[in-house]
């Protein structure tokens, strides 16, 4: 019976709250209407403060309510068209950051690939660096350097060895020639000489 009898008290207050906005004026109505400018906070705030008090609860006209939810709903959909905007702009974003990243990377490795080049170069298909290059070249040089004096000096060596040589088989020859012209001279004389026995020999016995 409690119940019923607050429940009709319930029902005359709302009635009455219902009257009382119908019967403000435009204006008024105007004025609880809040500008587009408002936050949903402030929306908010602002309804809570002109609807009426019952006890512990609050009677909110359906048009307002209606009107905030419209409210709430376009600045949903606005934030949406936002979020969708801004996710447009990051994917943009991303897409010239990835494309900065690629044109950097091939720069990177345009400067590596330059760098290497004057480090580096290619001898018989073999990539070396220039300085152990010029290191192996200088040491070549100098051992090509060494065997040619090695060889020069050897070859001043051989020269002197073959000029001996050659003096020698000269003074040998002139000797054998000499000796040759003696033993000739010798071998002619004891042909004379046994000639001149032999005439001798043959005048004897013809006497």
């Amino acid at each position: 019976m409690k119940m019923m009898k607050n429940f009709a008290v319930l029902w005359v207050c709302l009635l009455t709250f219902q009257f009382s906005f119908a019967q403000q004026p435009a204006d008024q109505t105007q004025i609880q209407t809040p500008p587009e400018n408002y936050t949903l906070r402030e929306r908010y705030s602002i309804m809570k403060a002109k609807s009426q008090s019952f006890k512990e609860y609050k009677v909110v006209k359906e048009s307002v309510m209606d009107g905030v939810w419209k409210i709430t709903r376009d600045s949903l959909n606005a934030k949406d068209v936002e979020i969708r905007d801004a996710h447009k702009n990051i994917d943009q974003l991303k897409s010239q950051v990835a494309s900065v990243q690629a044109n950097l990377k091939k720069k990177e490795e345009s400067m590596a690939a330059t760098l290497h080049d004057s480090t580096h170069i290619s001898v018989l298909g073999i990539d070396i660096e220039k300085g152990t290059f010029l290191t192996i070249v200088t040491i070549l040089v100098a051992a090509l350097a060494f065997v040619i004096v090695t060889l020069a000096g050897r070859m001043k060596m051989l020269t002197k060895t073959l000029q001996e040589k050659k003096l020698t088989i000269n003074m040998l020859t002139n000797e054998y020639e000499e000796y040759k012209r003696r033993a000739m001279e010798k071998q002619t004389k004891l042909s004379r000489e046994l000639q001149d026995e032999r005439n001798k020999l043959s005048s004897i016995r013809n006497t």
